[in-house]
C-alpha cells in the first residue's frame, strides 16, 4: 500500500517550518497534544482527514497523531494544498496524498487512497470523504465508528444523506459547534477574505462597493471587515430573516440582478450553485473584481464565463481577466475558487486553535461513544464548547464571573 503521493518530499524542512510556526500560536492544541500524547486515546485508531492541507490543518493531524492516530491525509481544495506541508508529514510517517494543482481525476484518486487505510474515523471538510465512501467504496463503512464535518457546506449534504435515509454512520456537525461558527465562520472568514483580495489586487477597499452574497455567519463577518475598511456594503439573501438582519446591521439589500451594476467587489458566501450568473456578469461595470468564499467552486457560473469569453489572460497573480461579448473586462480571483485559501494562508492561527480543538474533541467523542451514537447528523455537546471557550479565556489570562448557588436557583425557579 502507498505511504504517500505527494510533490517532492525535499520540501519537508520549509514544512516543517511553518508547522512549527502555528504551533507557537496554538495554545488549545498545544495543550491538547500534551494530554493526549499522555493518555493515548488513539491508540490504533485509524482517521482519514480531508481538510485544506496547510500548516494549521497539520499541526492537527500531528495532535492526533500524538495520541496514537494512525492519519491518513489529503486536502479538500487543490489549490489550498501546500506541497511543502504535505511533504513534512509525510516525512512524520503519516500516509498523504495530496498535491497541489491536481486535476480533478487526481483529486479524487487522493480521496480513494486516504480511505483505502479503512478508517475508524473520519475528518472531513465540504464532504467528499463521506461521499466516495458511501458511493464507491461502501466495503469499508462497517469498519467506520463515526466522523467530524468542518464546515457549512459539508453540513448540508451530510443532512441531505440523512434525510434520504442513506447515511451509514454518525457525523458530528462540528461546524455547528459555538466555538466554531461564532468565530470561525465570522472573525475567521471575515478577516482572511479580505487579507486575500486586498492583497492579491493591491487595491483599496475603502470607497468602493462591496456585494456580499449570503449573510450566514460568513457573509457577517466579510461584510462587517468590509464596511470597517471603508466600503459600502450591499447583502443579497434568498432569507428574509437574513435580510432583515443586514437591514438593521446597516447594509442595503437588493437582489443580484439589482447589485450587479453597482458593485466593485463581489464575494459569494452561500454554499449554493450559480448566485453569480451570466446575465449578472454582462450587467457588471468595466473591470468588476468576481471572488468567492464558499467551499465549492460553483456560486461563480465559471462553466459559462469560460465557454462565453472571448478571451482570458493572467490579469496578476491568482487573477484571471476575462473579456466578455460585449466587450467589457471582469476579474475572478483564484478561478472562483475559495479565495482566502486557495490564493492565500486561510484562518489567522488562533481562530482555527479554536475550531481544531472543538475537532480533536469531537474525534474523541466519537472514539469514546462509538457504541451508542446513532447513524446521523449529531452536534457538538455543550460540554466540549464550554470547555474549549474556557481554555481559550484561560490562554488570554481572561476569567470571567461565574453564577452563585443562589443566582442558579433564581435562573432554575419558575415561582419566583
Amino acid at each position: 500500500m502507498d505511504r504517500y503521493e505527494i510533490r517532492d518530499i525535499s520540501l519537508a524542512p520549509d514544512g516543517h517550518r511553518k508547522i512549527e510556526w502555528v504551533r507557537n500560536n496554538m495554545p488549545l492544541l498545544r495543550g491538547l497534544e500534551k494530554e493526549f500524547s499522555e493518555s493515548r486515546p488513539f491508540e490504533g485508531v485509524k482517521i482519514a482527514l480531508s481538510v485544506h492541507l496547510e500548516a494549521k490543518t497539520a499541526y492537527l493531524c500531528r495532535v492526533l497523531a500524538a495520541g496514537g492516530a494512525r492519519m491518513s491525509v489529503t486536502g479538500s481544495n487543490v489549490l489550498s494544498t501546500k506541497d511543502e506541508i504535505a511533504a513534512a508529514l509525510a516525512e512524520d510517517g503519516m500516509r498523504v496524498f495530496a498535491v497541489h494543482g491536481a486535476q480533478e481525476d487526481q483529486y479524487f484518486d487522493h480521496i480513494r487512497k486516504t480511505l483505502s487505510d479503512g478508517p475508524n474515523i473520519i475528518i472531513d471538510d465540504g464532504g467528499d470523504l463521506v461521499s466516495m465512501i458511501h458511493r464507491e467504496m461502501p466495503e469499508l463503512i462497517e469498519n467506520v465508528w463515526g466522523g467530524c464535518e468542518e464546515t457549512t457546506t459539508g453540513v448540508i449534504r451530510l443532512k441531505a444523506m440523512e434525510k434520504d435515509g442513506v447515511l451509514k454512520f454518525p457525523m458530528v456537525a462540528v461546524n455547528d459547534a459555538k466555538c466554531k461558527h461564532l468565530f470561525d465562520n465570522r472573525y475567521g472568514t471575515g478577516q482572511s477574505v479580505w487579507d486575500s483580495i486586498m492583497h492579491n489586487t493591491n487595491l483599496i477597499v475603502a470607497s468602493k462597493t462591496v456585494v456580499v452574497a449570503g449573510y450566514g455567519w460568513c457573509g457577517k463577518g466579510v461584510a462587517m471587515r468590509a464596511a470597517s475598511l471603508g466600503a459600502k456594503v450591499i447583502v443579497t439573501e434568498v432569507d428574509p430573516v437574513k435580510a432583515i438582519e443586514a437591514r438593521m446591521d446597516g447594509y442595503d439589500v437588493m437582489t443580484m440582478a439589482d447589485a450587479a451594476p453597482k458593485g466593485d467587489i463581489f464575494v459569494t458566501v452561500t454554499g449554493c450553485e450559480h448566485v453569480i450568473t451570466g446575465d449578472h456578469m454582462m450587467a457588471m461595470k468595466e473591470h468588476a473584481i468576481l471572488s468567492n468564499a464558499g467551499h465549492f467552486n460553483v456560486e461563480i457560473d465559471m462553466e459559462w464565463l469560460e465557454a462565453n469569453a472571448s478571451e482570458a489572460k493572467e490579469a496578476r497573480e491568482n487573477i484571471t481577466a476575462y473579456l466578455l461579448p460585449d466587450g467589457k473586462w471582469i476579474n475572478v480571483l483564484a478561478e472562483g475558487r475559495l479565495v482566502n485559501i486557495a490564493a492565500s494562508n486561510g484562518h489567522p492561527a488562533e481562530i482555527m486553535d479554536m475550531s481544531f480543538a472543538v475537532q480533536a474533541l469531537s474525534a474523541l467523542y466519537v472514539r469514546n461513544n462509538k457504541d451508542r451514537l446513532e447513524n446521523k447528523v449529531i452536534y457538538v455537546t455543550d460540554e466540549i464548547d464550554h470547555l474549549v471557550a474556557c481554555r481559550r479565556l484561560e490562554a488570554w489570562g481572561i476569567t470571567i464571573d461565574h453564577l452563585t448557588d443562589e443566582q442558579e436557583s433564581y435562573l432554575n425557579s419558575w415561582n419566583v
